[in-house]
């Protein structure tokens, strides 16, 4: 009776292991098909990026490209003014990073450390913009930058860029939120007003936020396609209008292969950006929290 107990102690022991262990394997399985899924588009774009038209035409379609063609990235930066479009790209999504970032902090300061009335009601009134999807306001916002003469001009950009953005103003309240109030009562006393607190205290605690808030806005324009090809003029367009209809032949059919090295080259800039700052940025998300 007493092996047969132990058996049973040790079959009871066992059985917890054995779920954990093909919990952790599902677990697995599903990250290795979603990382494939995210990670196979950018895999087929640099190898079309390296086929030649004859490897593109092929049937059955072949994956891998019998000669590696890195003349299709010459091609890429020399069929249309790559750099010139890349440093528009590079100088509008600068800018505005820049200026929400510094204006999404003032905001997000003011939610949560400033008192009056009102105020929650402001900030719930906020949070709901973030539920209307950017298209909706695009004609409305064209008709009233065309009034001004503000389209073909790179000002939209600062002028949505000193409008801050609903979601860094959230993000930046809630790490606000999260310091203690100690800290500001101790800075009032030794007669800090809250520009300076703000300016000399809770600015150097937020770098984590900032470089979040910098990655978000600096992608989020760089990666735009439907802002620059409205608001902005063929000669001073951003990279993402320009490469996607810059490559084609004398017949005007698009050359694949090339449009394809010109996309690789498009987001490897932010690939790279990512892998350095991918600390900051999750530390700015995971310090945010979710205080109220």
């Amino acid at each position: 009776m007493s092996s047969i107990h132990l058996t049973a102690q040790g079959v009871k022991r066992r059985t917890p292991n054995a779920r954990k262990i093909f919990g952790n394997v599902m677990v697995l399985i599903l990250l290795l098909v979603f990382t494939f899924a995210f990670i196979a588009p950018f895999v087929w774009l640099i190898l079309t990026s390296l086929k030649s038209p004859a490897d593109l035409n092929a049937f059955p379609i072949t994956w891998l490209p019998d000669h590696l063609h890195l003349d299709n990235f010459v091609q890429a930066l020399t069929l249309i003014d790559y750099w010139r479009f890349a440093w528009n790209s590079f100088a509008l999504s600068t800018i505005q990073s820049v200026l929400m970032t510094a204006t999404s902090a003032l905001v997000g300061f003011g939610f949560a450390r400033l008192r009056g009335w009102g105020k929650r009601p402001l900030f719930l009134i906020m949070l709901s913009t973030m539920m209307l999807p950017s298209i909706v306001g695009i004609i409305p916002t064209y008709i009233l930058f065309s009034q001004f003469g503000l389209v073909g001009t790179y000002w939209p950009w600062v002028i949505w860029g000193l409008a801050s953005s609903p979601f860094l103003n959230f993000l930046f309240r809630q790490f606000f939120a999260a310091i203690p109030y100690e800290l500001e009562e101790a800075a009032i006393v030794d007669g800090c007003g809250y520009g300076r607190i703000f300016w000399q205290i809770f600015l150097p605690l937020s770098k984590p936020v900032i470089a979040t808030s910098m990655i978000i806005s600096f992608t989020g324009v760089w990666g735009d396609f439907l802002g620059p090809s409205l608001f902005l003029d063929a000669d001073n367009t951003t990279l993402a209008v320009a490469i996607s209809h810059g490559y084609a032949d004398l017949h005007g059919f698009t050359l694949v292969n090339v449009l394809a090295a010109g996309c690789t080259l498009y987001v490897l800039p932010m690939l790279i950006l990512f892998f350095f700052a991918q600390k900051y940025f999750v530390r700015g998300i995971v310090t945010s929290g979710l205080k109220g």
